[in-house]
């Protein structure tokens, strides 16, 4: 399970990063907003720990920007922001958890693990879609005879769902159902976009178009 740490404080930063470390989670420590925003563009995290007053860009509108970019991650917020106002805005943001400073890194550890069983979050493994082709999803890429192609977020969404119902017929209504969230209205025009931009990466009709109805991926 890979964790962002985003914590200006460095000792407690470092604190926390060897404690869970230790516990056999994988983390990456960023101390400025934008530059943890940049990463999680950029890679693959299962849950963000956010401290809320750092540099740049605030956890607050760190998380704002990730669900106006429709980027769902669940979200712990560690801060030492205490009022009932400030614990109310971080789950009106979409947090999922909130936890004052100080706190007792044990009870973090619990938070975590209590996400990661009601997110269903499991170790991110490298996947064998074909022959010399392999998908990584920590890091969104896809290895094909020793070259990488860096995905789009959305891209790698749409791969992930075609992964875990392989050899499935999908619709297009049940693919915008289970992977653009509920407040987005992407067109077929749009799902066959991100199906064209997936196929050079992969073998030849590994994504079969079942005319008027859907896809079906397959793994080779």
């Amino acid at each position: 399970m890979k964790i962002l740490l985003l914590e200006d404080d460095t000792i407690l930063s470092e604190i926390i990063e060897e404690f869970l470390t230790e516990q056999g989670l994988h983390v990456a420590a960023f101390y400025d907003g934008r530059q943890a925003l940049e990463a999680i563009f950029s890679h693959k995290y299962d849950i963000l720990l956010l401290d809320i007053n750092v540099p740049t860009l605030s956890g607050f509108e760190l998380l704002k920007e990730l669900r106006e970019a429709h980027i769902d991650i669940p979200t712990i917020f560690i801060s030492s922001l205490d009022q009932i106002a400030d614990v109310k805005k971080g789950f009106a943001l979409g947090a999922e958890d909130y936890l004052k400073k100080p706190f007792n890194l044990e009870e973090l550890l619990s938070r975590i693990e209590r996400t990661k069983k009601l997110h269903k979050i499991e170790s991110s493994e490298i996947v064998l879609l074909a022959e010399g082709i392999s998908y990584h999803p920590s890091s969104y890429t896809i290895v094909r005879d020793d070259t990488t192609y860096t995905l789009r977020h959305k891209e790698a969404q749409l791969l992930e769902y075609f992964i875990k119902n392989q050899n499935k017929i999908l619709s297009f209504d049940e693919i915008i159902e289970n992977v653009w969230a509920y407040d987005e209205t992407p067109t077929y025009s749009t799902i066959r976009t991100y199906i064209k931009n997936l196929r050079p990466y992969l073998m030849e009709n590994q994504i079969e178009s079942i005319k008027g109805v859907g896809y079906v991926f397959k793994c080779l």
